[in-house]
């Protein structure tokens, strides 16, 4: 699926800006610094909070890796954890709901795999060296 334009812009902002921020003189980090970054992450978290697509921790990451305070590997680690706590959730959800309306368990563990779909593969394109 394809990325709306609106998200990987500010991707690339937020990734451009975070870079920069850290040549600020030291003696504007903790002023203008903090302020323009918490300001810009702030912005980015309502970015993704209105479209509600459940992948705001995934966009986070993402974020991470091509700050390169994560790296490829360690982003697919945490997929493929996300991925296996998805399905625990979905468990624990149907079990929890015990015995429901016909047909109610599998449309819990389809939710899940809606929302777990893609984790492991959604890895944005690699960071060049």
């Amino acid at each position: 699926m394809k990325e709306s334009p609106i998200f990987l812009k500010t991707h690339d902002m937020l990734v451009w800006l975070l870079e920069h921020t850290t040549k600020f003189p030291k003696s504007q980090r903790f002023v203008m610094t903090k302020r323009v970054e918490e300001s810009a992450l702030n912005f980015y978290d309502l970015l993704v909070a209105a479209v509600k697509d459940g992948k705001p921790l995934r966009r986070h990451v993402r974020l991470c890796r091509d700050l390169r305070l994560l790296s490829v590997g360690q982003c697919e680690h945490l997929c493929r954890m996300l991925v296996e706590i998805g399905k625990l959730l979905g468990a624990w959800i149907v079990r929890s709901r015990g015995s429901g309306p016909k047909g109610q368990a599998g449309s819990s563990w389809r939710l899940v795999e809606q929302r777990t779909e893609g984790l492991s593969h959604s890895l944005p394109r690699p960071v060049p060296p």
